[in-house]
């Protein structure tokens, strides 16, 4: 059954994702419209886009513990189904305020859907199997965070923004009864719901993930950062302490001791951080400094977002026969050249077949080393905790994203600002090389990875005591 249903399993879970990640970034482009139509500040703004990568980062370890207690199916139309009918309350939003809430709403629904799709896809697949659905699950997921701003300004400059959000409801309702059909019920391994780890590490990931956001508005000496930033720190540390303790943990720390689990969520980490900073100002860069609108500004960004297409897939087939590690490091060593490239070259008199070379080399690193990462975690726990394992990498992209924004918007706003062409420029170049320092971070990160002769002869560190699976249903 599961040899039959393999292509339904990965078709409806690569759909979902490819919706939520798609959302994560499509806004950006109708940004300006939302504001003219429901006459909103750029703090306002700011909390468009903000609501939902909140929601969705402080949420994702709940959604994956959700679905190991309930059952990952279950609880993945239950999110696809919140996300849809968020999508049509952010369509039909009749102000601001209305719709920056049913964004909040939207990363909810988000939150459980993304770790549950990378679970259920996991868990359907042998490990023989897994990395080829991964690169392909990875490449149309990249392709939709890459390529948000492309289909953003399309959409909104040939229909209207609200059809952004509209697109989400028929593909919506058409999965929904696929998935209650065609995709087998798993579960992870316990019984228990962790309420303590969850609580802990939501209001952990929401303190830091504040902080980091408020950051840019209120000044990072402003006593409303630190003391998120302090209390987000301290959650986490009491976190650790209370999973070092429970019986059945949301996340066992001995995954950590997992070199495979450790060094693929910190490549992880430092790669989502680079694409989103960058990803961030490159689409403004095309606009500020070289003149162009939304759909051009799309269209010159598909040498970068194209590679996805034919990279990851790639990637995922030979992934378990070269190992994980050599796609991870030269991937995002490949990022950082594309990027520290892109910050040589980048003036308002810069052509754009210039940037093409560039774009592609960095597009195609990331192509690599986003399937590569994940088969490194995931292939480093037993199938019970691969929820487990697909929550704890899912969060940190979306701190990542977080984090790599705040960091280039700081070193941008340091070095010049919005004023001019050339003064855009000045401070795009020092963005831009945070994100191809970041990029070469992650390939030294990616070192640590096991090669695929110790990763072979080691098993994965939580089939130690490991629980067993309950029977799919």
């Amino acid at each position: 059954m599961a040899q039959r249903g393999s292509g339904w399993l990965l078709g409806l879970t690569a759909t979902a994702s490819l919706m939520v990640a798609l959302d994560a970034t499509a806004v950006a482009t109708a940004l300006t419209r939302i504001r003219l139509d429901l006459a909103a500040t750029m703090e306002q703004l700011e909390w468009t886009v903000n609501a939902y990568s909140l929601s969705f980062a402080v949420l994702l370890m709940t959604g994956a513990a959700l679905g190991d207690r309930f059952g990952r199916r279950r609880m993945f139309v239950a999110g696809l189904g919140l996300f849809t009918a968020a999508s049509a309350a952010c369509a039909a939003a009749p102000g601001i305020g209305w719709l920056i809430a049913a964004r909040a709403v939207q990363g909810c629904g988000a939150a459980i859907v993304m770790p549950l799709a990378m679970a259920l896809l996991s868990n359907g697949f042998p490990p023989e199997r897994r990395g080829r659905a991964l690169g392909i699950f990875t490449g149309l997921t990249g392709l939709a965070v890459v390529a948000g701003p492309v289909v953003g300004g399309i959409v909104t400059e040939g229909l209207a923004w609200q059809w952004i959000f509209w697109l989400n409801v028929p593909i919506g309702l058409v999965s929904i009864p696929l998935v209650l059909r065609r995709v087998p019920e798993s579960r992870g391994g316990g019984a228990s719901f962790d309420l303590g780890g969850v609580l802990l590490v939501t209001g952990g990931a929401l303190g830091l993930v504040w902080g980091l956001i408020r950051a840019d508005g209120s000044g990072w000496g402003a006593f409303e950062v630190d003391g998120a930033l302090a209390a987000g720190a301290v959650l986490l540390a009491g976190f650790v302490a209370w999973e070092l303790r429970v019986p059945q943990p949301m996340v066992p720390m001995r995954l950590l001791r997992s070199r495979g689990f450790s060094a693929g969520n910190a490549s992880g980490l430092f790669m989502y951080a680079a694409l989103y900073g960058s990803l961030f100002f490159v689409t403004q860069f095309f606009q500020t400094a070289l003149g162009n609108g939304p759909m051009a500004t799309g269209l010159k960004l598909i040498p970068w977002t194209a590679t996805v297409t034919v990279i990851a897939p790639v990637t995922g087939v030979l992934v378990n026969r070269i190992g994980a590690r050599a796609f991870t490091v030269a991937g995002l060593a490949l990022q950082g050249v594309g990027m520290g490239w892109i910050a040589l070259i980048a003036d308002p008199s810069t052509s754009f077949p210039r940037l093409i070379a560039p774009m592609i080399i960095a597009g195609a690193g990331v192509s690599m080393a986003m399937p590569a990462a994940q088969t490194a975690v995931i292939n480093a726990v037993a199938a019970p905790e691969i929820g487990k394992a697909s929550g704890v990498f899912n969060t940190l992209r979306q701190l990542a994203a977080v984090v790599g924004v705040a960091v280039a918007a700081a070193v941008f706003t340091a070095k010049g600002g919005y004023g001019t062409a050339q003064t855009f420029s000045d401070a795009f170049a020092p963005a831009i090389a945070v994100s191809a320092a970041l990029s070469l971070a992650g390939a030294l990160a990616g070192l640590f990875i096991p090669g695929p002769d110790r990763a072979a002869r080691i098993s994965p560190v939580s089939a130690v005591s490991r629980p067993a699976p309950e029977p799919t249903r």
